[in-house]
């Protein structure tokens, strides 16, 4: 049985700290609040977010994924007194299965056996997976098992998905005790995602068997978004991708998964992803942090590292019981931001019960230094004021309601030439507040559009680009009519890319997103295609004059396989399967270089991925 404190005492113990600097505090005090009835699928589930264990950000699917790792899991739980606090599932993901035969790209054969079942692999699970499961059962936890809602899962090596085998594959599941269904969403054909996951949903309910559903979409497709509709079909759905096991990616998933809260509660939750304490550069301090915001989410609490043999402070981290509480609260309510300043974030979270405390904690790093705070510079008619969430700093510019109300920075380049502007703003309105911005006194972009955010507490930002001189420049933004300018948080200034460099977020994109939770990546992200074959991007260049050049495009390919593209230059196919071999990791950029022939003038260049797999993460094109 768990034994969870009560709330009462639980806050004092988030106090983290991510990076150096001053810690922020805040009186916390809680709501007294009743558990509200659920809207969600009624299974029964979830009540609280589920907790327990997944293999995959430590070992994805090297060998060292096997039976006798999983048992050693189990095992540890029992060990480390982690099923006392409330872990609870211990889970296999992708690469459990027998692979299909021969190549990867032949669609003409299936991992299955030849009643179309799944088989598990011979070699990682000689003992086969029922077996696996009662020996998991028989320590008291559950055991869980993945899937993708597609023709293959996510992994290179082809393995059979659940894309037309619903009911075959849950009732598989069932008999052989699974308690718990990660369904993916590669490979998925183009099939509506709803379709697809209400499919496997049924399916889930008509075994009779309780078996948790976790929706893992990625918050790809939509509108409506899967934390739209995901209540009514799953116990959880994934907002984002994948997470990496270092700080950036943490919290920008973190801040994503802010806007989301009202779509949690019991029975239907956020999941940010498997946690990574204890993994790549998480700092012990970012392990707590990261811990703690994950409880603070209410988000499900699957350990992702090996807990077999684990660090002082990673089993400390896991255990730590105050922390978990928050976390399990059975109220569901997931927290909300109620200050930000100065990269210090304070989050309020009702429990179900009476309590007061203090959350102390930083979630971001030190502001960059191309950043001027607003209320640090010459301010003529306006305020600074921190009545607002969500700003940096220690405030924001409110402008007065006149004509010429103006901020002035002075700011210093390294070298002349062109320099990106960025101001960050929030326009609470309903109308455009315009603004003339000057550069060293002249207006460079008049009336540049501050257009409506929603409310005060929504910050967007508007992007010039103007010519900077070597040293100090002034940047003035000065409202131009009569209801003043937004309020303004800071203002950023960046050296704009050589006229050779594009990149990959900015060209158009062909099933694929925009992400920024690797490290290493230039310009605001990175374009991450989609697994299947068409995915890809088009830059439009320009050429002063017609020519050879070079074509050199930056990328990351953190699988095992080469994930080959065709190169189009103007309509001609100059690479029929370009290798972009692995590079290690997600983290490890590389660069593959064609010579082209370019037009004076526009010219097109599209790469496109030319198997199942997809394409690698993109960065950047860069001409020579």
């Amino acid at each position: 049985m768990r034994r969870l404190r009560r709330p009462s005492a639980i806050l004092t113990a988030l106090v983290t700290v991510a990076a150096a600097g001053a810690l922020t505090a805040v009186a916390w005090t809680a709501l007294v609040a009743r558990p509200t009835p659920a809207i969600a699928l009624e299974n029964g589930l979830a009540r609280t977010p589920p907790m327990g264990f997944n293999n995959w950000n430590f070992t994805q699917c090297r060998s060292e994924f096997n039976e006798t790792l999983v048992r050693g899991i189990a095992d540890a739980f029992v060990r480390h007194g982690l099923r006392e606090l409330g872990y609870q599932y211990v889970n296999i993901d992708d690469c459990w299965a027998r692979p299909k035969p021969g190549s990867a790209s032949d669609t003409t054969q299936t991992g299955r056996d030849a009643n179309g079942n799944l088989v598990a692999d011979p070699v990682r699970f000689p003992s086969g997976i029922p077996a696996l499961a009662r020996y998991i059962h028989d320590r008291g936890l559950k055991f869980g098992i993945y899937t993708s809602a597609g023709t293959k899962t996510c992994n290179t090596l082809g393995f059979s998905g659940g894309l037309g085998h619903e009911q075959q594959d849950a009732n598989l599941f069932a008999s052989w005790g699974v308690d718990y269904l990660k369904y993916d969403n590669c490979n998925n054909q183009g099939v509506d995602a709803q379709t697809r996951y209400k499919a496997m949903r049924d399916a889930l309910r008509n075994t009779g068997r309780p078996i948790l559903y976790s929706i893992v979409e990625w918050g790809r497709t939509g509108p409506p978004k899967v934390w739209e509709w995901g209540a009514d079909v799953g116990n959880m759905w994934r907002t984002t991708g994948d997470i990496s096991a270092n700080w950036t990616s943490m919290i920008n998933i973190t801040h994503f998964n802010d806007d989301l809260a009202r779509f949690a509660g019991p029975g239907h939750w956020n999941d940010p992803d498997m946690l990574q304490v204890g993994n790549g550069s998480l700092t012990d301090n970012e392990d707590r942090t990261h811990f703690s915001l994950w409880a603070i989410m209410a988000a499900p609490m699957l350990i992702g590292t090996n807990i077999i043999s684990p660090s002082t402070n990673t089993l400390n981290v896991l255990r730590n019981a105050d922390v978990i509480a928050v976390d399990q609260d059975p109220l569901g309510r997931q927290g909300t931001i109620v200050s930000s300043s100065s990269g210090r974030v304070v989050y309020n979270k009702v429990p179900s019960v009476p309590s007061h405390g203090v959350v102390m904690y930083r979630v971001s790093r030190p502001a960059p230094a191309n950043r001027f705070e607003a209320e640090n510079a010459l301010i003529d008619q306006g305020v600074v004021e921190a009545n607002h969430l969500g700003f940096s700093g220690t405030g924001f510019v409110n402008y007065n309601n006149v004509v010429g109300s103006s901020v002035q920075w002075t700011v210093n380049a390294a070298q002349a030439g062109a320099g990106r502007l960025t101001i960050r703003y929030a326009n609470g309105s309903t109308a455009n507040r315009p603004m003339d911005i000057a550069v060293n006194g002249t207006v460079v972009v008049p009336g540049q559009a501050f257009n409506p955010t929603a409310n005060w507490d929504t910050w967007a930002s508007a992007t010039i680009t103007a010519p900077l001189n070597a040293g100090a420049n002034t940047i003035k933004a000065t409202a131009t009519t009569a209801s003043g300018g937004p309020n303004v948080d800071f203002l950023e200034v960046t050296v704009a890319p050589p006229p050779n460099e594009f990149q990959a977020e900015d060209a158009a994109i062909t099933m694929g997103v925009v992400e920024s939770n690797h490290l290493g990546f230039t310009g605001t992200g990175f374009v991450n295609t989609d697994n299947v074959v068409g995915s890809g991007v088009t830059w439009t260049v320009n050429a002063a004059t017609a020519g050879a050049a070079t074509a050199s495009i930056r990328f990351a390919n953190g699988s095992t396989v080469n994930r080959p593209m065709q190169v189009v230059v103007n309509g001609t196919v100059v690479a029929s399967a370009q290798a972009f071999n692995p590079t290690g990791n997600w983290d490890t950029w590389a660069t593959v270089t064609l010579n082209v022939t370019l037009n004076a003038g526009a010219n097109t260049i599209r790469v496109t991925a030319t198997t199942v797999n997809g394409g690698p993460n993109l960065d950047r094109l860069t001409l020579g």
